[in-house]
C-alpha cells in the first residue's frame, strides 16, 4: 500500500514539474512555433493568419491551417491597421492578468519554494539524530513472519550440544518467571561459532520457532555505510524494533563484519565501523532493561572479534556449532532424505560413513544433487546409486567424459594414480582407499580418494608423514616408469599438498626436532604476534624452517620410491586394470593385488615394526 502511495506522489510531482518548466521555458513542450516578426508581417500580408492574441510585445496566434505560433513585436505603429486590413481577429490582454495574480505568483515562485522545502526537510532529518535522511538510518532487519516455514529443533540434527545450550533461551522466552524467581538472568547475547554451513542460522531460527516469538534477521554488513553515523542509527533503530515486539530474537549473521578489533586498520577509532560497534556495545550494556530482547549472532571468525563484545553482559555465552560426526551426519541425512522421493530402504549410515568432514549444508547439497541426477535419468525415485554418485560428484567434482585424452596421457594418468594407491596400501597410517579413477573430474585428470574408518579430530605425526609419501607417490611412479625427462606437471597439486603438510608440521605443530616446539606461523594466526606484519624470528631461523620442510618432503619422496620399487609388478597390474575399467573401488584394488584384510593387516603390522625399529 505504501509503495503504491509513493508511486502516485512521484507521478504527481513529475507532472507538476513538467507543466511548470513548460510554462517557464516559453512553451517548448507545446505545439507553438516561434517565428520572427518579419515572417509574421509577411504572413499577415498574405492573409495566412486567422487570429492573434496581443499582450504587451508578445503576440500569439493561429494560421489559417490551425497551426499556432508565437512572436515578439517591437514598437510597430501600423500593426493594428494592417491586421484589420487583412481581416485578422484581434484579442488584447493586459500584462498583469495573463496567469491570474495569485496563480501567477505561485507558479513563478514554485521552483524556489521547492528547493527551500527540500533543504528544510534534509536539515530537519539530520537534526533529529542518526542521519535519517531518506531512511538511511533505518534498520534493515527483516522480520521473519508466518510466510516462511516454521523451523523447530526437530528440523535441526547433528548438533545436540548446541541445542541443549539454546534450550535455556527457549524456556526463558516461554516462562521467564521461572528464572526470575531465583534471581537468575538469561544471557543477553549468544554467539554461535562454527565453520560455514554447520547450521548456525538454522538453529537460530529453530530457537525462535520453538519459543514462538518474532525473529529479526540482519547481516553485519547491513550496518556499515559510507556515511558516518548511519550504522549507529541502524543499531538504535534495530533495538527499538525489538522492544516493540518483545519478547523476540534478533539474529545478526556474520557479526565479524562490524565487530572487529577496534583501532586496527585505517581510520583509527573514528570511522563508521567502529562507531557502529560502539553503539552496539552500549545498546547491549544494560543501561535499559531489554531482558526480553535476546541477541543471537553468528561468525566463523571469533578470533577477530573485539574483546569488549565477548565480555559478560554482552555476548557472554559462546556456543560452538561443530561439523557433525558420523551419528550427526546420519541424523542430518535422514532429515533431508524426507524432503525428496527416495527408496524407503536407503541406509543413511552408509552415506554418512563416506562423508567425513561434511557440514549440514554439504549434506543438504548432496541429497539435492542425488534428486537432480535421478531426474536427469528420468527416474521416479532416488536410490542409493544416485546418492553414491552425488557423493562422488560433491567430493571429487563432476566427471568430464567428453574430455579427449590420448592413449599416452591415459597410460601416464593410470600409473600416476596407481602410484598414489600403492603407496597408500603399504603405508599403515594412511587412510583406506575408497576409490581410484582415471576419469577426469573437476580440474584433475584422475584421482585416488581415501576415507578414514572413523571421524578423526587430531592427526598424528606418523599419519602426516604417510600423507606426504602418498602425495609424492604419483610423481615417483611417473619418473620410475616413463623416465626423468617425461615427468609432467600433473603432480603440482600433490606437491602443494605435501609442502603445506610439512610446513604446518614445522611452523605450527612443533614436529621438527631441529626447530623445536615453537610457533613460527603467519602473524595473523596469533594475537601475540607483532604489529603491522613484523616478522618475529631471524633470517637464520627462517632458513632452518625451510630446510626442515624440505627434509620432510624429501623423506616422503624416498619412502614412496622404496615402496614402488619393491612392488613394481603390483603397480603394473593396477595401472593396466585402471586403463581397462577406468574406476576401481578400494575393495577391488585389494582383491586385485591379493591384499585381503588379513594380508593387509599383516603387512601393516610388519611395516609398523620396521618403522619402530628405525
Amino acid at each position: 500500500m505504501n509503495f503504491k502511495k509513493n508511486i502516485l506522489v512521484w507521478v504527481a510531482i513529475i507532472v507538476i514539474l513538467t507543466l511548470i518548466f513548460d510554462n517557464f521555458l516559453g512553451g517548448q513542450f507545446s505545439n507553438q512555433t516561434n517565428i520572427s516578426f518579419s515572417e509574421f508581417l509577411t504572413s499577415v500580408e498574405k492573409s495566412e493568419i486567422s487570429d492573434v492574441t496581443i499582450q504587451g510585445n508578445s503576440i500569439e496566434g493561429k494560421f489559417q491551417d490551425g497551426k499556432q505560433f508565437v512572436t515578439y513585436s517591437p514598437q510597430y505603429p501600423g500593426l493594428i491597421d494592417m491586421l484589420q486590413k487583412h481581416n485578422v481577429s484581434i484579442k488584447a490582454i493586459p500584462l498583469e492578468t495573463k496567469m491570474g495574480s495569485f496563480i501567477g505568483i505561485l507558479l513563478s515562485w514554485f521552483p524556489v519554494l521547492l528547493l527551500i522545502g527540500v533543504w528544510l526537510f534534509f536539515m530537519r532529518q539530520m537534526q533529529s539524530g542518526g542521519g535519517k535522511a531518506m531512511g538511511f538510518g533505518k534498520s534493515k532487519a527483516r522480520l521473519m513472519g508466518d510466510k516462511l516455514d516454521k523451523v523447530t529443533f526437530n528440523d535441526v540434527a547433528g548438533i545436540d550440544e548446541a541445542k541443549e545450550e539454546l534450550q535455556e533461551i527457549v524456556e526463558f522466552l516461554k516462562n521467564p518467571s521461572k528464572f526470575q524467581a531465583l534471581g537468575g538472568r538469561i544471557p543477553k547475547g549468544c554467539l554461535l561459532i562454527g565453520s560455514p554451513g554447520t547450521g548456525k542460522t538454522l538453529i537460530a531460527r529453530a530457537v525462535a520457532g520453538e519459543a514462538n516469538v518474532p525473529f529479526f534477521t540482519i547481516s553485519g554488513s547491513d550496518f556499515v555505510e559510507m556515511f558516518v553515523g548511519v550504522g549507529a542509527s541502524r543499531v538504535r533503530d534495530m533495538f527499538e524494533q525489538g522492544k516493540k515486539h518483545e519478547p523476540c530474537i534478533i539474529f545478526i549473521d556474520e557479526i565479524d563484519a562490524v565487530g572487529r578489533h577496534r583501532g586496527i586498520g585505517l581510520g583509527g577509532g573514528n570511522d563508521e565501523r567502529e562507531q557502529t560497534l560502539n553503539q552496539l556495545l552500549v545498546e547491549m550494556d544494560g543501561f535499559e532493561a531489554n531482558d526480553s530482547v535476546i541477541i543471537i549472532a553468528a561468525t566463523n571468525r571469533p578470533d577477530v572479534l573485539d574483546p569488549a563484545l565477548l565480555r559478560p553482559g554482552r555476548f557472554d555465552r559462546q556456543i560452538t556449532v561443530p561439523a557433525p560426526d558420523i551419528k550427526g551426519r546420519e541424523a542430518i541425512l535422514n532429515v533431508h532424505l524426507k524432503k525428496i522421493v527416495c527408496k524407503p530402504d536407503i541406509d543413511a549410515k552408509i552415506i554418512a560413513r563416506g562423508t567425513p568432514g561434511f557440514s549440514g549444508a554439504d549434506l543438504a547439497n548432496l541429497t539435492n544433487e542425488a534428486a537432480l541426477l535421478a531426474a536427469r535419468k528420468n527416474k521416479k525415485i532416488v536410490s542409493l546409486e544416485e546418492l553414491e554418485e552425488a557423493k562422488d560428484k560433491v567430493m571429487m567434482g563432476p566427471e568430464r567424459r567428453s574430455m579427449v585424452m590420448s592413449d599416452d596421457e591415459k597410460k601416464l594418468t593410470a600409473y600416476h594414480e596407481g602410484g598414489h594407491a600403492l603407496v597408500s596400501l603399504f603405508c599403515p597410517e594412511s587412510d583406506p582407499i575408497h576409490k581410484a579413477t582415471i576419469i577426469p573430474r573437476g580440474r584433475a585428470l584422475g584421482l585416488v580418494m581415501r576415507l578414514p574408518k572413523s571421524d578423526k579430530f587430531s592427526v598424528t605425526r606418523a599419519k602426516m608423514k604417510a600423507d606426504i609419501a602418498v602425495a609424492m607417490g604419483g610423481r615417483v611412479a611417473e619418473e620410475m616408469i616413463f623416465g626423468y625427462g617425461q615427468v609432467t606437471s600433473g603432480a603440482s597439486s600433490d606437491i602443494k599438498q605435501a609442502t603445506n603438510i610439512a610446513r604446518a608440521m614445522v611452523r605450527e605443530w612443533g614436529m621438527s626436532d631441529k626447530v623445536g616446539p615453537i610457533f613460527y606461523g603467519s602473524e595473523g594466526q596469533d594475537k601475540y604476534a607483532g604489529h603491522h606484519g613484523q616478522k618475529q624470528y631471524s633470517n637464520e631461523t627462517e632458513i632452518l624452517v625451510d630446510q626442515e620442510v624440505k627434509n620432510l618432503v624429501e623423506e616422503g619422496y624416498k619412502l614412496a620410491q622404496s615402496i614402488l620399487k619393491k612392488h613394481k609388478e603390483k603397480l603394473d597390474i593396477l595401472a593396466k586394470k585402471l586403463l581397462e575399467k577406468e574406476t576401481l573401488t578400494g575393495d577391488e584394488i585389494r582383491e586385485l593385488l591379493k591384499l585381503g584384510k588379513g594380508a593387509s593387516e599383516k603387512k601393516q603390522k610388519a611395516s609398523k615394526e620396521k618403522t619402530s625399529q628405525e
